[in-house]
């Protein structure tokens, strides 16, 4: 059986990269796994971060240091739960790491015996790539297997 790992964030676009996602795992008979990956408190702070799932009154850095992992945790389960419901299909597996986003990635298609990863790109440029980087770029790297990365700017056009 084909495996493939849908990787999002809480980007617009997300739910697009998961119909994207979905609609190849459907054309190959293949079992998709959505994924996303919990990382610094900071990243659902910032001004750039498109607030899901109640995470828009992280603005104050005194409520992320007081609010638990586990929450942040179910409160990324409960989304990809979401996109799941949207795409209308039970038999898609979740999961929800924590730890480096391109390292979890990497680590989470070789644990299910991924054939494909499918995520999106900021398409990040300049200092604003170097300070933060970029995800796609460290999983192209590194993969052993195939990606398929949707240009994220694309999408926010239409």
């Amino acid at each position: 059986m084909k495996k493939i790992l849908i990787a999002l964030d809480y980007g617009p676009t997300a739910p697009k990269i998961a119909e994207a996602g979905f609609a190849m795992a459907k054309a190959m008979n293949a079992d998709a796994t959505l994924l996303h990956v919990t990382t610094d408190a900071i990243y659902y702070a910032s001004r750039s971060y498109s607030p899901v799932m109640g995470f828009d009154t992280f603005s104050d850095l005194d409520i992320l240091e007081s609010t638990p992992v586990e929450e942040i945790k179910k409160a990324a389960q409960d989304y990809l739960g979401q996109l799941k419901q949207h795409l209308g299909d039970e038999s898609i597996q979740t999961m929800v790491e924590e730890g480096d986003t391109g390292e979890c990635i990497l680590e989470t298609a070789a644990a299910i015996h991924a054939d494909i990863i499918v995520m999106g790109t900021h398409s990040r440029r300049g200092l604003n790539k170097i300070m933060i980087g970029s995800v796609a770029e460290k999983v192209l790297r590194h993969s052993t297997i195939p990606l398929f990365i949707i240009p994220t700017k694309t999408l926010e056009q239409h």
